[in-house]
């Protein structure tokens, strides 16, 4: 076997067990509303998803327009301001990216792309989505009760998050502990289905190094999920007793306006240390997802085989792992033993060795490849750029010496949301061009595309590329104004003002965007069943958009691994998956 394609000697193995029958809609409800199906339940997702997070992007609005002109905007105050920061972060981190990518893209193409009839729990499948959509309406009738949502950040670090003077010390800190607790119960449940039909629900023939990379990181990225998100579960809930019941998990002892509270020998450090576990394994939740995404768009759109497969999955692998041992990173400013800074800044450069074997392949595929500049591949490409950016200044940080002047400063809102904002979401963008034809049966309009490209991209660099010179200039993060301040020079005025500017441009192009989708949903040119000639099962299935069961009467046989393309002597430049070997011209 070379490549995971099957040689003459080699025999597709018989099938284990019987198919088992699907359940079958027998209403309007039962088919759209309360469905089993993965691909209503991952449209359910991604549309709940995006609704939630355009809200995220209205509450970035806000907040820039602050910053770049204080006191214009009498309706923003202090403590708005920082409601606006805390619900924007946890928005965007949580409610938006973990569920979009895992949600959305994993229950939509796990199945297709491993051969499935659907999810092997398709009623626990439908609960998790409505579990997540409790969840989000828990967050969002936060905005809604007396005091507003919680201003404590979106780390929600205790004391202060509990404690008289922040924003939303009532009703809306108690609403985000409780619907973070409900997000990740929902999560489990679609988790352990994504393990579970990886595992168990293959086609025949489809090994699981012959999987495409989108799987892998889908995979790996939901094993993360299950692992690292009790620790933010269980800070939530030991939170809202502090807050609740008066017990001291995270509250210490603490003079009130001259009197002793109720709370004692609680640790606030125990919660960043529960809230970082989960935190930087979250990183790699969104990130190891978006990876698979870029490795087969790319070796689609360059027609050319992924360069280095093997290595591809353990690189994933071995980021998954080692995520869960750099927490601490986020943790310099908080005082610890100088050895345990050695230990985690040591970890920090460890992970970034397969991080930058993945960049180096991407790279690899695309030399001396047939490269279409399509919309996919262009948002791609933007992306293995801004990651790359996005991680060099990740060296900055997570060296201990130059981390603890930089921590607290814009430059740490610049790093982040080059890593973790516009680097993931150019994937999300690339994904849905490219998969848009098979959910719908037409094409995005190409016009409207290369204007949301062009602008999200160059607007991005432009906002974030000026944040870095501010953290340099000392100009710290999480300041609802600065004033007059003597350290901060007047350009960093001038530049928050130009950020504003282009943050609402780049948010202009959003709008766009959703209109492009309404817009080809119904009016868009019909794409046919595989308009990139790609190999992998889904663009094999016998409808378009899919039918229920995916793959009509008999399930598809995998012969090959998910890259074959340009060979030399086959007439046509890529071989599906399924295509039998007899078959191949």
């Amino acid at each position: 076997m070379s490549n995971g394609v099957i040689e003459d000697s080699q025999v597709i193995p018989a099938a284990e067990v019987e198919e088992v029958e699907l359940y079958h809609a027998k209403s309007f409800i039962t088919k759209w509303v309360f469905c089993q199906d993965a691909k209503v339940i991952a449209i359910q997702y991604s549309v709940t998803a995006i609704a939630i997070g355009l809200v995220g992007l209205v509450l970035s609005w806000l907040m820039r327009l602050q910053l770049g002109f204080p006191d214009v905007f009498s309706f923003i105050d202090a403590e708005s301001y920082y409601q606006y920061v805390t619900m924007h972060g946890m928005i965007m981190v949580v409610y938006l990216l973990t569920a979009l990518f895992l949600g959305g893209f994993g229950n939509y193409l796990i199945p297709l792309m491993v051969g499935a009839r659907d999810m092997v729990f398709p009623y626990m499948n439908m609960l998790s989505y409505w579990i997540y959509l409790l969840a989000t309406l828990i967050l969002a009738a936060s905005f809604f009760v007396p005091g507003g949502p919680t201003g404590a950040g979106w780390t929600l670090y205790p004391p202060q998050s509990i404690s008289e003077g922040t924003p939303g010390i009532n009703g809306g800190i108690i609403l985000m502990l409780v619907s973070l607790a409900f997000f990740i119960i929902g999560f489990t449940m679609g988790g352990l289905n994504y393990v579970v039909t990886v595992l168990q629900a293959r086609t025949r023939g489809m090994t699981l190094m012959r999987m495409p990379l989108t799987v892998w990181g889908i995979f790996v990225a939901t094993i993360l999920a299950l692992l690292a998100f009790p620790a933010l579960f269980v800070a939530a809930i030991m939170t809202l007793f502090d807050k609740l019941l008066g017990t001291s998990f995270f509250m210490p002892e603490m003079l009130v306006q001259g009197e002793l509270g109720p709370h004692e020998n609680g640790s606030p450090l125990l919660f960043q240390h529960l809230f970082w576990f989960f935190g930087h394994p979250e990183v790699y939740i969104v990130a190891l997802p978006a990876f698979g995404v870029v490795s087969d768009i790319i070796s689609t759109h360059a027609r050319k085989n992924i360069f280095g497969y093997r290595m591809m999955v353990w690189a994933i692998v071995a980021i998954g792992g080692l995520s869960f041992i750099v927490w601490a990173h986020h943790m310099y400013v908080s005082g610890m033993n100088p050895y345990f800074g050695f230990f985690f800044a040591t970890t920090t450069l460890i992970i970034a060795v397969p991080t930058a074997l993945k960049l180096y392949n991407w790279v690899l595929t695309l030399y001396k490849g047939n490269i279409h500049l399509t919309i996919p591949m262009l948002f791609c490409v933007a992306f293995i750029l801004t990651f790359l950016n996005g991680g060099i200044t990740g060296l900055f940080l997570g060296n201990v010496i130059v981390d603890i002047p930089l921590s607290d400063t814009m430059f740490v809102v610049a790093h982040f949301h080059m890593v973790m904002g516009i680097a993931p979401v150019l994937v999300i963008f690339a994904a849905i061009y490219h998969w848009f034809p098979k959910m719908s049966g037409r094409m995005l309009h190409e016009g409207w595309g290369q204007f949301h490209f062009w602008v999200t991209f160059l607007g991005s660099y432009l906002i974030y590329f000026p944040m870095h010179y501010l953290g340099f200039v000392g100009v710290p993060r999480r300041y609802f104004e600065i004033g007059e301040t003597s350290f901060v020079p007047e350009s960093a005025v001038a530049l928050n003002e130009f950020i504003t500017i282009m943050v609402l441009i780049v948010g202009f192009a959003q709008v766009v965007f959703i209109i492009n989708i309404i817009w080809s949903v119904f009016k868009g040119k019909p794409s046919g069943d595989n308009p990139w000639n790609s190999t992998t099962l889904e663009w094999q299935t016998a409808t378009t958009p899919p039918g229920h069961g995916n793959f009509g009467k008999e399930l598809p046989i995998c012969y090959r691994w998910a890259y074959e393309y340009s060979l030399p002597g086959v007439k046509a430049d890529f071989i599906p998956q399924n295509l039998a070997p007899d078959k191949i011209k």
